[in-house]
């Protein structure tokens, strides 16, 4: 078993070689010379200077001669750095004159090593050479081909290897999984849980591979909106004749991964048809462009404003210019897939650099030239004549028009409101009253650099280090606020008819967040995917290093209750969505409070909010009143054994707060609730079976989906995570339990454990059986937790491919890459954190040292720290392990013992130790 895990690992880090992202470009950071340098404005150092693709503008050209029979004196041009570097990648772009071309050369680096180079295009586009790591002081690129003469180039950029990678930034690749992601899933142009969120369009669709996909060869726009059930503001800068109204199809232009740069807080890349860099950069609330023009034209700057965007339709824009160089006003948002209000109005205000030559507009079939305002189409039509349906609606927008010279740059900043179109303006002057495009993007970085870096890594491979921060980068990418910086935000939670996931008709009331002495909003508002089973990964992982967040999303949610009565699963601008199943709010807020995170929150208004929403009419079993009846009456939701779980562990995560408040009476009623579910349990199978209102089993085919909640008897039983006990009892006692699901895995191995809703045996692609792997331990044999959390990260979870991560299934905006993080740092906790007492389980992390910076709001050590000893891939198994110097034999953390800080030290081995960690 241990050798096939080997192999499998090693196939693995072979398989993803080569598929990175862009860290930094070090190319500024040499010291530049050449073997010769053409009079007038051609130096050598314009070679590293971000003057790229430009006729006559940033280039290195060289005195280099050709002979009337074609013989040529090839240049050369050298790179220095005070300090060697390690390097993997070089791009070479040639002068874009055609009259000039290097065509080929070698690059020799100054361990006497080179490597050829062939094919150079001769206009201008990059050239990539990538290549093993290796270490090097200099560089020097010699011209062994070409064509006319002063042979130069335009630039080169370097990209240091993994080993050289400056900040963490550098280690977060994007492009993993976005062939399989949703719209949401990619967003470059976003700070942790930003309220914009932009990114290029190349696919429009919403799930499997919509928004930015890896594989499409073509960018759409750029929406400055990439939320749950939000989206649209769609810029698209071009030039020449464009017609807007033929669409997205019309204006699109190809682009290529080649020159493009990746990264969280900034994202370049090249519109081949229209001959402009686009760069992109961000503020919590603003969208920062700089676009960079490579030959004179005509440039129409689009604002789409209407139409399909992935996840919802734009129409009925107004537009107003009011002033030379500024616009505002606001579009409806409508035909909403998964739920929510059923219109939803996004104000805005861009604001350019330079004075527009002219506005245009346009409306569907409709052109109109030098406009003051606009008004859109409003129509649209459902995709589908019956049942909820995206809708398409015709484009509507308006066109900012410049006559650009080669070279020249046009900036525009984007700031969106839910509210009103003042504040808009006020987010946009508030973040960013300024035109520093570097500055922004410094700042962007900076901050996404402090908050990767609350959890610290060391040793491990450059895959599971590029895989383990990209993961804690979805963590906190999605999920965006919704309040403006003046602490206003929309609530849709009144009014309206509640039909099915949505709310038709439903009123925007303005509402003010409550502020500290200082003048700041004492937590945010945040529009969000669903909240469902994130007990096993946001909660916990939260909990540990971001204890603010976790205050802020437990703040979030009741505020909506407060303002609704509901406590929401996803919210969607204010309102709700209804999407999923149960109160997955319960789970989230209490393990806030069990761990005395509950600074920005009432734990008495809190707990108000779910009692009452897991009575009849509450989030728990909304529109199940019958059913939630029966539940408590007969210990199982009939039909629903997904149900039965989920209520009986949301029950009981209640239960336990109840008991910690002193509510006796309380946690009798809701523990006593939550122990119900044997009634559900078949002695046959010994798994959890749906079964009917008249005791007859609905079906009893263990890998049937049909009567859970995107799961099967495999996936969801051992979801019972505040009973395991009692689980093992009703399956025979702890060596059944581990046995069956120790079968379980060895069944899903072959398929990597990712199966699609509701098949197979074991699913780390999905939410219900991403705590499977840890249950061994409370079942008494943790060295089986220790084996298939390591096997699982590996296979399932280990991939950095733009095809695989995730399990290729469902993302759902950081709860898997939250699972990957704690299987990655060897921290867990089966029920998140919502129990009386709560702990983390323990198992061997992939890295030889994880260092979590505590934050000193909320816990009185500095760093917990985890170091392990012989870590290797055969070396899964803890043999011992010491904290704070003393042996330590539980497999459990107290997080009293994580808040005081301290060092945990874990001695691994490929053998079992079947000792360790089987007592408390």
């Amino acid at each position: 078993m241990k050798k096939s895990f080997l192999l499998l690992g090693l196939l693995a880090l072979f398989a993803v070689t080569a598929m990175y992202a862009s860290p930094y470009n070090i190319a500024a950071k040499s010291r530049v010379s050449a073997s010769s340098v053409c009079s007038g404005e051609y130096d050598a150092e314009n070679v590293t200077d971000q003057v790229i693709r430009i006729p006559g503008k940033g280039a290195w050209a060289s005195k280099s001669t050709m002979t009337f029979w074609g013989q040529i004196d090839y240049p050369w041009i050298q790179l220095d750095w005070e300090t060697p570097v390690c390097i993997n990648k070089v791009i070479l772009y040639d002068r874009p004159e055609k009259e000039t071309h290097i065509a080929g050369g070698t690059l020799h680096f100054s361990d006497g090593s080179s490597i050829n180079v062939c094919q150079i295009p001769n206009d201008g586009a990059p050239k990539v050479i990538e290549f093993p790591a290796r270490k090097t002081q200099w560089m020097r690129f010699e011209v062994t081909d070409g064509d006319g003469e002063n042979l130069g180039l335009s630039e080169i950029e370097v990209f240091p290897a993994p080993e050289d990678y400056s900040d963490y930034v550098s280690w977060v690749d994007p492009y993993i999984e976005s062939a399989r992601g949703r719209y949401f899933f990619f967003i470059t142009g976003n700070q942790p849980f930003g309220m914009i969120g932009a990114a290029p369009l190349p696919r429009n669709k919403n799930q499997y591979g919509g928004g930015y996909n890896y594989n499409s060869t073509h960018v759409l726009g750029f929406p400055q909106i990439h939320c749950w059930m939000l989206s649209g503001l769609t810029l698209m800068p071009t030039t020449g004749h464009v017609n807007p109204t033929l669409g997205e199809e019309g204006w699109q232009s190809s682009f290529s991964h080649d020159g493009e740069i990746v990264q969280s807080g900034y994202h370049r890349l090249y519109l081949e048809k229209y001959n402009t860099w686009v760069e992109q950069t961000t503020t919590d609330r603003v969208s920062f462009y700089r676009l960079t023009y490579t030959e004179d034209a005509t440039a129409h700057i689009l604002l789409n404003l209407g139409g399909y965007v992935a996840t919802s339709t734009m129409v009925n824009a107004h537009v107003n210019k009011t002033s030379s160089n500024e616009l505002t006003g606001y579009f409806d948002t409508k035909g909403r897939l998964w739920g929510g209000p059923d219109v939803v109005r996004i104000y805005f205000a861009v604001c350019f650099d330079k004075p527009f030559e002219s506005l245009d507009g346009w409306a569907d079939k409709e052109c109109f030239p030098d406009i003051e305002e606009l008004q859109g189409t409003t129509e649209s039509t459902p995709r589908s004549d019956s049942g909820w349906s995206y809708h398409d609606a015709p484009t509507s927008g308006v066109s900012a028009q410049y006559q650009v010279r080669r070279g020249e740059q046009v900036c525009l900043k984007m700031a969106v409101s839910y509210v009103s179109i003042a504040n808009a303006k006020e987010n946009l002057e508030t973040e960013c009253n300024h035109w520093d495009f570097d500055k922004v993007r410094r700042d962007s970085q900076e901050e996404w650099n402090q908050w990767l870096g609350k959890i610290d890594v060391k040793g491990g491979t450059d895959a599971q280090k590029i895989k383990f921060y990209t993961d804690l980068w979805h963590t906190l990418l999605g999920r965006h606020k919704i309040d403006d910086c003046n602490g206003e935000y929309p609530d849709y939670t009144q009014g309206g008819t509640r039909k099915g996931t949505h709310t038709l008709n439903a009123e925007c009331q303005i509402r003010q967040l409550e502020k500290d002495k200082m003048g700041n909003s004492i937590h945010h508002m945040y529009n969000s995917d669903a909240f469902w089973l994130t007990q096993w990964n946001l909660n916990t992982l939260w909990g540990l290093a971001y204890p603010s967040v976790l205050d802020d999303f437990a703040a979030s949610l009741i505020r909506y209750s407060l303002n609704g009565d509901l406590l929401p699963r996803g919210p969607c601008a204010g309102g709700y969505s209804y999407i999923m199943t149960g109160c997955p709010a319960t789970s989230l807020i209490t393990s806030a409070y069990q761990r005395g995170i509950t600074r920005k929150w009432s734990p008495s208004a809190g707990y108000r909010m779910m009692k009452k929403n897991h009575a009849k009419g509450g989030m728990l079993a909304l529109d199940m009143d019958k059913e939630l009846d029966f539940y408590i009456q007969n210990g199982y939701c009939p039909d629903n054994a997904g149900l039965t779980i989920q209520w009986a562990f949301e029950d009981w995560a209640l239960a336990e707060m109840a008991a910690r408040m002193g509510k006796w009476k309380d946690y009798a009623y809701f523990h006593q609730r939550s122990m119900g579910w044997p009634a559900s349990f078949h002695e046959g199978a010994k798994l959890i079976l749906p079964r009917r209102e008249d005791g007859s089993w609905l079906h009893t085919d263990l890998t049937n989906g049909w009567g859970y909640v995107e799961a099967n008897a495999w996936q969801a039983t051992f979801g019972l995570s505040h009973d395991i006990p009692g689980l093992a009892s009703k399956m025979g006692g702890n060596d059944t339990l581990c046995a069956m699901l120790n079968d379980a895995f060895e069944k899903a191995t072959a398929t990597d454990f990712v199966f699609g809703y509701g098949g197979g045996y074991v699913s780390y692609a999905n939410q219900p059986g991403c705590s499977n792997a840890h249950v061994f331990a409370h079942a008494g044999k943790p060295w089986l937790s220790q084996y298939w959390v390591r096997r699982v990260k590996e296979q399932a979870h280990g991939a950095i491919t733009p095809d695989k991560g995730y399990g290729g299934h469902d993302e759902d905006q950081g709860q898997m890459g939250g699972v990957g993080v704690l299987m990655a740092i060897g921290l867990f906790g089966l029920d998140g954190g919502s129990g009386q007492h709560p702990a983390y389980d323990i198992t061997s992390p992939i890295f030889d040292e994880v260092t979590i910076k505590l934050d000193p709001a909320y816990y009185k050590g500095r760093e917990f720290r985890i170091k392990t000893y012989h870590n290797s891939k055969e070396n899964c198994y803890i043999q011992c392990a010491r904290l704070n110097g003393k042996e330590y034999s539980s497999f459990q953390l107290p997080h009293s013992v994580f808040a005081q800080g301290g060092l945990l030290e874990l001695w691994l081995g490929d053998t079992p130790n079947e000792n360790w960690g089987t007592v408390d």
